[in-house]
């Protein structure tokens, strides 16, 4: 049986200079957890999620919600990896692909980290994931999403990836992304992937980039730095493995506010 569930968070200003967390809603695999990291105030709120079962698998249709109300401020990171299995087939019949849907709202003035571990697409697995974000005009956000294609030795499953971001009601950013056996030819070929086992991107959104925009440039043999047309900028990078991936995007956090 395939699970159909979706998780909540609202995030708002408690009225002494914090963040309090109204809904903290867990569902199915996704459990929610307040938690807080060393040395951290209460200005920031600090979700961490807990896979409570194995999943995405084939058939589930998962989502997780976030508001971040305005003044308030975020973040959301996970216990572990996500992991796209293959789903259960019935006889014959192939299994039906899995679902994940992200939706994040932030208000004006309000923060947002969402930082989840790496997705790791298992042989077999079809998943198909959407990030939606709606940002007020002087939100600011830092996303990062990363996906690992099989573990180790063993080829990927099918991801098809789509992130959209609206900043004050207007088009930021809309990219679609799709990788393993069920995707277009030409996806492991050099304009793509060019054999590397790692993907990701980081998207920062800030009101200062509005009227001064981050310089574009490359981050070593496999990653780039774009600004966007609006306050953002966007890191795409390639890697080898997991840690030399998360490695790049960290130095291009750091580097862009230096």
């Amino acid at each position: 049986m395939s699970v159909h569930a979706t998780a909540r968070i609202t995030a708002a200003p408690d009225g002494r200079g914090g963040t309090a967390l109204p809904v903290l809603e867990s569902a199915g695999p996704l459990a929610l957890r307040r938690t807080r990291a060393a040395g951290a105030t209460p200005v920031h709120a600090r979700v961490t999620v807990v896979g409570a079962m194995s999943a995405p698998l084939g058939g589930d249709r998962l989502a997780l919600e976030a508001v971040v109300r305005d003044g308030a401020a975020l973040t959301v990171d996970a216990a572990a990896a996500m992991i796209a299995l293959p789903g259960r087939r019935a006889g014959d019949e192939p299994a039906d692909h899995a679902a994940y849907d992200v939706r994040l709202t932030v208000g004006a003035g309000a923060v947002l980290h969402w930082l989840p571990e790496q997705l790791i697409s298992v042989t077999g697995s079809d998943l198909r994931t959407r990030t939606r974000v709606e940002l007020g005009p002087t939100a600011r956000l830092v996303l990062r999403e990363e996906l690992i294609l099989g573990r180790h030795g063993e080829a990927p499953g099918t991801v098809t990836s789509r992130l959209t971001v609206h900043h004050a009601g207007r088009p930021l950013l809309d990219q679609q992304l799709a990788l393993g056996p069920g995707a277009p030819g030409g996806w492991d070929g050099g304009a793509v992937i060019g054999g590397h086992r790692a993907v990701g991107q980081l998207l920062v959104v800030a009101p200062e980039f509005e009227e001064k925009p981050v310089a574009p440039r490359l981050l070593g043999e496999s990653a780039v730095l774009t600004p966007l047309s609006g306050p953002g900028a966007l890191v795409t990078a390639l890697a080898p493995d997991a840690r030399a991936l998360r490695r790049v995007l960290d130095d291009a956090l750091a580097d862009m506010y230096r």
